[in-house]
């Protein structure tokens, strides 16, 4: 990471869900004060608040309660919705909320929330596999009985080594890079967590299935995979680009020489003062904004960018 005292004051001069780890990858004392801030300020307070008594937000599963679904609400512009309770439960969960803070809440979706396909019990999951990947590092997060969901994915992992979402609406068979990115994390949340490392091989055969397509290119005609692939920005959500592939083969240190390409992709929008620029708000209604508009600097993403490239460059040729 940037060495430059101010580019870190400035990545330091922010929400406390990003300002702890910035300071606990910069080895600062006292990050875990800063990360206990979470749950009672800033952006982890105000979203904590917009919980509903039940348990969930914004009255759904993985989509408001007012959802027209017929004539989709205009303030969604044009994108899904981010307010409903699987969408709050990733954001506090990445942002290093504490489970404690949300003592009960395992219970009271275990008692109220349902999925919006069938109907089905929350954690459950149900047959999307991202959806299933979130209920799996969630529902592990907060001691939710979520030990079905493994199997799950192993049951629905394809010949080519990858998961796809669509697998059950289109009959896909072939997966999809952001199913499988999804898929990837929250197999290997849930192996860190619990100890578990019967599903490794499965997790290494989807990774291969994103380093054969060096993270970036269709196998079939080698072309860029989507459009929006060079976009950094944050948060993730569900959208696939260079640096949120880049950090989960980070999480795992795993600098494989096919990631190059998606490396070099990141490198090239470093900014001359070193910082990256949030490329653009994913379209849809959110409970508040926690980042910067399109074509700024971003802290975030900076933060993720910088560590992207000093693991890369710092790991073994």
């Amino acid at each position: 990471m940037t060495t430059d005292p101010a580019l870190i004051d400035w990545m330091l001069d922010t929400d406390p869900a990003l300002r702890w780890q910035v300071e606990r990858h910069l080895g600062l004392p006292g990050w875990e004060q800063t990360r206990a801030r979470v749950a009672t300020e800033g952006f982890g307070a105000r979203l904590l608040a917009e919980q509903d008594p039940d348990g969930q937000w914004a009255g759904g599963a993985y989509f408001p309660a007012d959802m027209d679904w017929d004539n989709p609400n205009p303030a969604d512009e044009g994108g899904q919705p981010y307010t409903a309770t699987t969408w709050a439960l990733n954001t506090l969960r990445e942002w290093g909320l504490e489970a404690s803070a949300l003592r009960g809440t395992a219970e009271k979706l275990d008692q109220n929330a349902r999925w919006e396909y069938n109907d089905l019990p929350y954690w459950g999951g149900e047959v999307d596999c991202c959806i299933n990947a979130f209920t799996l590092s969630n529902g592990t997060w907060l001691g939710a009985d979520v030990s079905g969901l493994p199997q799950w994915f192993r049951d629905h992992q394809m010949e080519d080594g990858g998961w796809n979402c669509m697998w059950e609406e289109d009959g896909s068979t072939r997966s999809s890079f952001i199913s499988t990115l999804n898929s990837l994390k929250g197999l290997l949340y849930w192996e860190r967590a619990t100890g578990d490392t019967s599903m490794q091989e499965s997790r290494r055969t989807a990774e291969e299935y994103l380093l054969v397509r060096r993270a970036l290119y269709r196998l079939s005609t080698g072309e860029i995979v989507a459009p929006w692939v060079d976009k950094l920005a944050y948060p993730f959500r569900w959208f696939y680009n260079a640096l949120n592939v880049l950090d989960y083969f980070r999480e795992i240190d795993r600098p494989d020489p096919r990631l190059a390409d998606a490396v070099e992709m990141v490198r090239s929008q470093r900014q001359p003062d070193a910082t990256w620029l949030q490329a653009r708000r994913h379209p849809g209604r959110v409970w508040f904004e926690v980042d910067v508009p399109g074509g700024e600097p971003s802290p975030w993403v900076t933060f993720y960018a910088s560590r992207v490239l000093e693991w890369w460059d710092s790991s073994p040729a």
